[in-house]
């Protein structure tokens, strides 16, 4: 990249040896993100989608002046209406799930935790092949940017205590409830 650098109380040109060139050669595609604002029992819900895959669903966000308007949001917002309604127990979204390999590896076997039921840290780990990964298994579902559609609100302490979510513990004891009253 062209720049300049101090050098001695003068500035010299570095070289960008060809960088500029190769870089406009480089395809590139723009991604139109959507955004808009799910009104739950527990709270809004921001959700985030491409052209063809939810991205994104997060507790936390900001309300938007005017929602975008998309035929998956219009999709994700009838599912969650059945969810909420108690008749629709599994997501048929399309997700585009981002993270490492493990990270992939743990959203897999959390989308195989059946409704109203809860998996333990450890038992997830051990369901992916790697038994002592719990702790990683954790901090996975720390990241998972799909709250809810991806449930990491199934997953409990090996001895049956609500532990960490992003929407919060209220949020996740909520969640489970509504789903074993509706199970």
């Amino acid at each position: 990249m062209l720049g300049y650098t101090k050098r001695e109380s003068s500035y010299k040109k570095r070289q960008d040896h060809g960088l500029l060139a190769k870089l406009a050669k480089v395809p590139y595609s723009i991604v139109m993100y959507y955004t808009r604002t799910y009104q739950s029992p527990i709270g809004p819900l921001y959700l985030t989608s491409c052209e063809k895959a939810i991205t994104m669903l997060s507790f936390h966000g900001s309300q938007t002046e005017q929602d975008a308007v998309h035929p998956l949001l219009d999709v994700a917002f009838q599912q969650l209406d059945e969810y909420f309604a108690g008749t629709r127990k599994v997501f048929t979204l399309p997700l585009a799930i981002e993270g490492t390999r493990f990270q992939k590896q743990v959203y897999a076997a959390l989308l195989d935790i059946g409704y109203a039921k809860t998996a333990s840290y450890a038992e997830i780990a051990s369901a992916i092949g790697n038994p002592k990964a719990y702790r990683a298994v954790g901090m996975a579902n720390n990241r998972n940017k799909i709250a809810l559609l991806i449930p990491c609100h199934r997953v409990i302490g090996s001895n049956g205590s609500l532990t960490g979510y992003e929407g919060g513990l209220e949020k996740k004891a909520w969640l489970l409830d509504f789903e074993r009253s509706h199970g």
